[in-house]
């Protein structure tokens, strides 16, 4: 397993990502787009998600792909980005058709990140312009850290981010992660510059610092956060040719990079979800080894890409947390 080209989600051959922020709101939007629908699902284990549309990924839902996918912070105001995509995709005559009608298929989540210190007196909801943005600024290469609906997020102690990883996989699959980290819970170990991921990162992606000697194994961490602040949303992707039932599996076994990247994770007070997506380029050789190990892979990526976010944050004016980069 290596990095690929970008060490981004965009090394799956024909995705695009765009991001779009403002940064006296502190919050934005990423948008993941493809030349034509791929194949989607979501799982999610957190307690407290945001969502449009994920109803319809489920593996006995009658629409089989989607157009676009949509991170954003804002919480529940932050789902009307999803109409700013929409409104880009129709005017380029993209959308699941229905007669003469063209109804674009835009599932998004969202974090909350409404008390982070940015200017949230909007009279009109700047969501859907956000949206609209991201989708026209979505390209092959794309900013980590403070930018996009990672923006104006934040963990458990350290300001959080946008973050993305990839794999090459010895089979020639490639897997890749795209991550809003807005945890409850915390990317290092105790009040350290050593991240959780650290068994997993390839090349000194987030540092190269490794692992601590001895670990907080007693410690009880309270919730530094207050119910509804917290979610880390994901989009886990491959060229691997799986159906939605097979992505849902994938997402389900990207959970765990979460969990081994942010502690705690999955909490009762976080959002926490992961889309996973296809474009079906590369047919299963295997359809048992490969499953097992693009689930593997996922994991693994994910964990990299929430490292990724963190250590790539930089500060801004009002600023409630630290960055990594400052410690």
């Amino acid at each position: 397993m290596r990095p690929g080209p970008r060490n981004l989600i965009t090394d799956v051959a024909g995705l695009r990502v765009g991001n779009a922020q403002d940064d006296a709101l502190k919050s934005g939007v990423t948008v993941l787009v493809a030349d034509e629908p791929f194949a989607a699902a979501v799982h999610v284990m957190g307690g407290a998600p945001g969502t449009r549309e994920t109803d319809l990924l489920a593996p006995d839902r009658l629409v089989g792909a989607v157009d676009a996918l949509v991170l954003a912070g804002g919480s529940a105001f932050g789902l009307a980005a999803c109409d700013g995509v929409m409104a880009g995709l129709v005017a380029a005559g993209r959308g699941f058709a229905v007669g003469a009608a063209r109804v674009p298929i835009v599932p998004g989540a969202i974090v909350f990140d409404l008390l982070n210190g940015g200017d949230k007196g909007w009279r009109d909801n700047p969501y859907p312009a956000l949206g609209r943005a991201a989708l026209m600024a979505a390209g092959s290469d794309f900013a980590v850290g403070t930018a996009g609906a990672g923006t104006g997020a934040m963990t458990g102690w350290l300001k959080g981010g946008l973050g993305s990883a990839s794999a090459v996989l010895d089979n020639g699959a490639t897997v890749a992660a795209l991550v809003v980290v807005n945890a409850l819970g915390s990317p290092t170990v105790g009040d350290g510059r050593q991240f959780w991921a650290a068994p997993w990162e390839l090349d000194g992606e987030f540092g190269g610092l490794g692992l601590p000697c001895t670990f907080p194994a007693a410690h009880e961490p309270p919730p530094m956060k207050r119910q509804g602040e917290a979610t880390t949303i994901a989009i886990v992707a491959t060229d691997a040719a799986l159906d939605k039932a097979g992505l849902q599996r994938l997402a389900t076994a990207a959970h765990d990079g979460m969990a081994r990247a942010l502690v705690p994770s999955h909490t009762p007070l976080d959002g926490d979800l992961v889309f996973a997506v296809s474009t079906g380029a590369r047919p299963l050789a295997d359809p048992v080894a490969d499953a097992f190990g693009l689930g593997h892979a996922a994991a693994c990526v994910l964990a990299r890409a929430i490292a990724r976010g963190v250590h790539a944050a930089r500060p801004a004016r009002g600023d409630l947390q630290p960055c990594w980069a400052d410690l």
